[in-house]
């Protein structure tokens, strides 16, 4: 059905290519995907092949190397022990002398940690070294200091290494000083070991499958999933150095995922690289800076000072989409070196730029963000949008009397109106962004979790909505407080404002994000904009003004997504059956891993389903956002109606945004040069949505992704005055008077507000891999508590208040010790609270008092008789 439809879609496509070449987006072309400019030179003038370079206490060390003395062509090869130090002031760079290194030594690896460089391996003139040892910079002394490492397991030359957290990993490399000892080492040294010395040495891990290689690049980078080791391309020989065909140019690439252990092949480099500089960018490019191709291998000699280089071109690899680009030409190529991340730069150090030339040239490389003009009609569309959602509060401030009507909108409110504001303030802008790139980093495993609501739904219908009817809750804190006791009621409520404080700042934040790329707004731009217009329309209009401001967002919603898909599947290469083709190869509709372990980062099965059990169940049983939406209806039928609206629209949500998400994956797969490395994983929808969609669609898509979070972040407004007026300002009679709580409402509205928008502009992270992990956390962290309390309540006779409070901090400390102390999926918290809350709630009950109060109609076992 789906496909048939979008065949029949295709018929308008030469009107949407029309009108979609009037849109105002302007890529960056490989040419000016790298900027190069020179800092000072090295003061070696000769330049150095093959030092140990990295960055410690933000200064460049380059100790090390090897060179030719003129003339060139008539001297031997001199290798070098000094240490320069690089230091900048600003935009002030200079060089310093740091002394010597113990032995004159070349052609090592090095990798910079917090503790400062380490060096590991190398050679002279005589032999191949297994040294491995750290070079730390003393900015109060200036002077260098060393310390010895663990050893290699065997010598170790012409190699390359990475770091993962505190794991050195080293692949490739000559054990001796001619390239026919060339071999398939893969090892780490775990430097969180340090103070175990059983533990601390070099650790032989299983070898790439593929052909032993030295003068290789060796990068980690996240794949989606992991961070991963990949080994690219270098140089073997196989037989004696006169035969020239036994010389191999590889171009093969290995990753090697330390979570699993497992190595795969991906696609090969557009060329060799060998003996070239690598680095990782973003949070899923690899840049290769250059490298030889080897094309000239055979003819230095001849060629000699006319030797043109080592190719003057660089690339770009995408570890999720496996794809390469070229990222335009450098002013120079430098082998036998190392890049490295200096601040905001990338330092490209001397290095061999022609067979036995050495440049003292040192680069500093800056990544281009593709330019785009955001253009007149779209912020006209986007102004106008954001504008009569403010208009739609300003209307219902007229109709907001008292505060029966400002939090549950004098029960008046449509079936459907209701359900459409749920399924909006569950999902919202986290569906937008945060869905799609999950599906388009990784697979569909999390849709298992949403696919749960319809079952969760039956519960909401008829057991905790007739719950909140039955005693004509406003907050649902009011039952905790008539099933165990008034402190209860306020510690729910307290927990459930911190929550959607944290909710607001959580979802405005990481939207501001996604956002920037889509706008010339800033993130913290951003968040204001979101912040202040929800403020506006949420003070003025109460819930009523949320709901129907929650509903055009909701056909907005699926209209953006909707015309987004199209869009995507017909700009893939082989349209619908190439899409399909490349999510098929790439395992990309995968639903289910069936490993057992709660930690992995491809997560389980049975991890999401008990997962998303317990963060429905919280969310539909113990959240005020959600039960406030049961009592805006006249009566419990139409109530019900709106649980399963929401239900309903869930399925072809969790579809379509998940399917967004694998046509983004096919799209840039498709495509690769038309995606920008700057960008996060977060942003690549926002960042298609701004780029590839026709001029005014795309203003009316990103403002429905801002609105989707306003529906988010007014909902959590909207919720929090009401649980605080009811639960905290009512029971101690603070007002006096209904007008005068009607105001309490609206100021502290106003106040939520506020604090959850400055909470956004502290929480803005560019560093956060996938908002939609960071969401479930919080979600984790504070829902658990709230559903094991009203399970607790709902589900058992025998539990009393004192065993409710005991279950709520002890699963409050569960929570955050699983947060803070283990790798347990952030999925599993919530369930692990409602589970920590009820049986330690429940047994704390039994050793103690019966409870008092009457429960009739208040747990599923007290219930009136129909």
């Amino acid at each position: 059905m789906a496909l048939k439809t979008i065949e029949n879609m295709k018929r308008f496509l030469p009107i949407l290519l029309i009108v979609a070449a009037f849109t105002t987006s302007a890529l960056a072309t490989a040419e000016d995907l790298l900027s190069w400019s020179e800092l000072p030179p090295m003061p070696d003038k000769l330049g150095l092949a093959g030092p140990y370079v990295g960055i410690h206490n933000d200064t460049m060390i380059v100790a090390g190397g090897a060179n030719f003395p003129k003339p060139i062509w008539e001297s031997e090869k001199v290798w070098h022990d000094r240490i320069y130090v690089m230091t900048k002031d600003g935009d002030d760079y200079a060089w310093k002398d740091g002394g010597t290194l113990h032995r004159t030594i070349a052609y090592g690896a090095s990798v910079s940690t917090s503790e400062g460089v380490v060096c590991i391996g190398g050679n002279n003139a005589e032999e191949t070294f297994d040294d491995v040892f750290l070079l730390s910079w003393d900015p109060a002394s200036e002077q260098i200091t060393r310390r010895e490492y663990p050893s290699l397991p065997k010598p170790c030359a012409f190699t390359a290494a990475t770091i993962i957290g505190e794991v050195i990993y080293l692949a490739g490399g000559q054990s001796g000083q001619s390239l026919d000892t060339a071999m398939t080492n893969f090892w780490s040294l775990d430097l969180s070991a340090q103070t175990a010395t059983e533990e601390f040495v070099w650790k032989e891990l299983p070898a790439w499958p593929g052909p032993p290689r030295a003068l290789n690049l060796t990068v980690s980078q996240h794949n989606g999933y992991d961070d991963c080791v990949y080994v690219i391309s270098g140089r073997r020989q196989n037989g004696p150095a006169e035969d020239q065909t036994s010389f191999e140019f590889l171009r093969d690439v290995w990753e090697f995922n330390p979570s699993t252990g497992v190595w795969r092949q991906r696609s090969d480099a557009p060329r060799c690289w060998m003996a070239g500089t690598s680095i990782k960018y973003g949070q899923s490019h690899v840049l290769v800076l250059g490298g030889s191709t080897g094309d000239l291998f055979f003819q230095s000699n001849e060629l000699q000072d006319d030797h043109p280089g080592f190719g003057h071109d660089s690339a770009a690899y995408h570890t999720i989409t496996d794809t390469w680009v070229s990222a335009g030409v450098n002013p120079v190529t430098q082998v036998t070196t190392t890049a490295v991340q200096w601040g905001h730069d990338i330092i490209v150090p001397t290095g061999e730029i022609r067979p036995r030339t050495r440049t003292p040239n040192v680069y500093r490389v800056a990544v281009n963000r593709a330019s785009h003009d955001f253009g007149v009609v779209n912020y006209v569309v986007l102004f106008v949008y954001l504008t009569s959602m403010v208009g739609v509060g300003v209307y219902f401030a007229r109709k907001s009397k008292n505060t029966d009507d400002f939090f549950r909108g004098g029960s008046n409110i449509p079936w459907w109106a209701a359900g459409c504001s749920i399924f909006a303030t569950m999902l919202s802008s986290l569906t937008f962004t945060g869905i799609p790139s999950k599906s388009y980093a990784q697979d569909w495993v999390y849709s298992i979790g949403n696919f749960t609501i319809p079952v969760v739904a039956i519960v909401a219908v008829y057991v905790a909505m007739p719950f909140f009817r039955r005693i004509d809750a406003t907050s649902a804190y009011e039952y905790l407080e008539k099933r165990f006791s008034r402190p209860v009621r306020l510690f729910g409520s307290a927990s459930f404002t911190l929550f959607h404080l944290f909710r607001m700042a959580v979802v405005m934040s990481l939207t501001g994000l996604a956002m920037a790329v889509a706008t010339p707004l800033s993130p913290a731009q951003s968040v204001l904009l979101m912040g202040v217009l929800s403020i506006l329309y949420c003070t003025m209009g109460g819930v009523e003004a949320v709901i129907w401001t929650d509903t055009i967002q909701t056909v907005v919603l699926f209209g953006g997504a909707m015309l987004a898909i199209f869009l995507l599947v017909t700009g893939t290469e082989g349209g619908v059956s190439g899409f399909l083709t490349a999510a098929e190869d790439a395992n990309k509709f995968r639903i289910a891993n069936l490993h057992l372990s709660p930690t992995n980062a491809q997560i389980a099965l049975w991890v999401i389903i008990v997962g998303a059990i317990g963060q429905n169940l919280s969310s539909y049983t113990a959240d005020q956002a959600v039960v406030q939406r049961y009592m805006t209806t006249a009566d419990q039928n139409l109530a019900a109606r709106s649980i399963w609206t929401n239900a309903a629209l869930t399925i072809p949500a969790t579809l379509l945004f998940f399917g967004i998400g694998t046509a983004l994956f096919a799209y840039y797969q498709s495509n690769p040069g038309r995606l920008d490395p700057t960008i996060s994983t977060d942003q690549v929808f926002p960042y298609f949505i701004a780029r590839e969609m026709p001029i005014g669609l795309a203003g009316l898509v990103v403002a429905g992704v801002f609105a989707a979070a306003q529906s988010t972040v007014s909902t959590s407004m909207n919720s929090t005055a009401t649980a605080l007026v009811t639960d905290f300002l009512r029971p101690f009679h603070i007002c006096k008077s209904k007008h005068g709580y009607l105001n309490a409402a609206r100021g502290l509205t106003f106040v939520m507000g506020v604090i959850g928008t400055l909470l956004g502009l502290v929480f803005v992270n560019p560093d956060i891999k996938s908002l939609f992990d960071t969401f479930l956390v919080v979600i984790g962290l504070f829902m658990g508590v709230l559903g094991g309390l009203f399970v607790l309540g709902g589900t058992t006779i025998r539990a009393n208040s004192t065993g409710a409070m005991t279950g709520a901090l002890v699963g409050a400390a569960v929570m955050f010790s699983l947060w803070k102390f283990t790798a347990v999926n952030g999925y599993l918290y919530t369930t692990c609270g409602i589970t920590t809350c009820l049986v330690v709630g429940y047994f704390t009950s039994l050793i103690s008092q019966q409870p008092t109060g009457d429960l009739s109609g208040l747990t599923i076992h007290t219930l009136p008789k129909a």
